[in-house]
């Protein structure tokens, strides 16, 4: 076990390769799992000592492995040791910062994704990271914590359906990255029913603070998706590409399905983010025509008391020669030019329709 840091910038000052986790310890013991399966093969079992691999290392059958948790550093040092992985690659599997992305080796191949999750009715966007190490017959899979996320997959691996006894272990790899990216469907689901009552409230309300927190909150929650979605098109790309032997050719129209749907993700995405920023001109917009009507009221009574304010102030001058003061109707003039004026100014605002 060693000691964790939440931030990259921790391991500033250490030499390349170091084996340092970085992130939130979500799972201090690493608990693990083999699914072994073939034509006419099926085993699962849990794990105590990452050594109990090394039995399936040259199986002709495939080999899922499944790490869940990486604060213990040993165990991932130790499978390293087993399989000849680069310190540097080790370093990125521990540290949960990363930004997806696939890499091409000798005899392996190694990606990072991230598996994107909404956390209840608010619409706050967890991440896992998810890293792969591909073999000829084995896949690796380091998870961050254990949790029934893969749980379908599994369930096909068991009851021996699909294309999972007669493919590889680049079929699994396939069916996990088309699964995290299908979890993004789901989470712009919920997207889209927050930003469509957003939208109702906005338009039939009055514009509030909580409403200006809302969208400032979705925006945010969308430089998140968007940084860790827009990746995924470059991966699935790259993998298509590949001329590794471990990506078969059978494997790539299933992975160019992946790729439609992950660039139907990063235009909803682009999408919402429009609609986010048109919501956010609107609310400016509303606030802006509700101060406006609250200086029209104010400008009208400004209006109305400029010409009466005058009068006052005429008469109240101490001048000794003010012919007015000596007439007998003198003050009921006053007042009636009070009412008198008000009301004519009232009805020529309504005419105008400033009122």
């Amino acid at each position: 076990m060693s000691d964790s840091i939440c931030k990259s910038s921790g391991k500033s000052g250490l030499p390349p390769g170091s084996l340092v986790h970085v992130g939130e310890v979500l799972q201090p013991i690493a608990n693990m799992s083999v699914i072994d399966y073939g034509k006419g093969r099926f085993e699962e079992k849990k794990i105590q000592s990452i050594d109990e691999i090394i039995q399936y290392k040259d199986s002709e059958s495939v080999t899922w492995v499944t790490i869940e948790g990486l604060a213990d550093i040993e165990v991932v040092e130790r499978i390293g040791e087993i399989f000849g992985i680069h310190q540097l690659v080790l370093e990125d599997i521990l540290n949960t910062n990363q930004r997806p992305k696939f890499e091409e080796y000798d005899d392996h191949l190694y990606i990072v994704l991230k598996c994107l999750l909404s956390d209840g009715e608010s619409f706050t966007v967890n991440n896992e990271q998810v890293s792969l190490l591909v073999f000829k017959n084995f896949v690796i899979m380091f998870k961050e914590k254990k949790d029934e996320l893969f749980h379908s997959i599994q369930h096909r691996i068991r009851t021996s359906s699909g294309k999972f006894v007669s493919l590889g272990a680049d079929y699994l790899v396939y069916a996990i990255l088309d699964f995290i990216v299908d979890q993004n469907f789901i989470l712009l689901d919920v997207l889209d029913d927050s930003i469509a009552e957003l939208e109702d409230s906005l338009l039939v309300g009055h514009p509030t603070q909580d409403m200006l927190y809302k969208i400032q909150s979705l925006k945010r929650e969308m430089i998140t998706i968007r940084r860790y979605v827009s990746p995924v098109r470059e991966l699935v790309t790259e993998m298509i590409h590949s001329e590794s032997d471990l990506i078969h050719n059978d494997t790539h129209i299933f992975l160019r399905d992946v790729s439609d749907h992950s660039i139907r993700v990063v235009e909803s995405v682009e999408s919402y983010r429009d609609i986010l920023t048109g919501l956010l001109d609107i609310y400016v917009s509303s606030v802006n025509n509700k101060m406006n009507e609250i200086m029209k009221v104010l400008t009208v009574f400004t209006s109305i008391f400029i010409p009466l304010t005058f009068i006052a102030g005429i008469y109240g001058m101490n001048f000794e020669y003010m012919p007015e003061l000596k007439w007998k109707w003198a003050y009921a003039a006053t007042w009636a030019s009070f009412i008198i004026i008000p009301a004519v100014l009232l009805v020529f605002f309504k005419r105008k329709k400033w009122l």
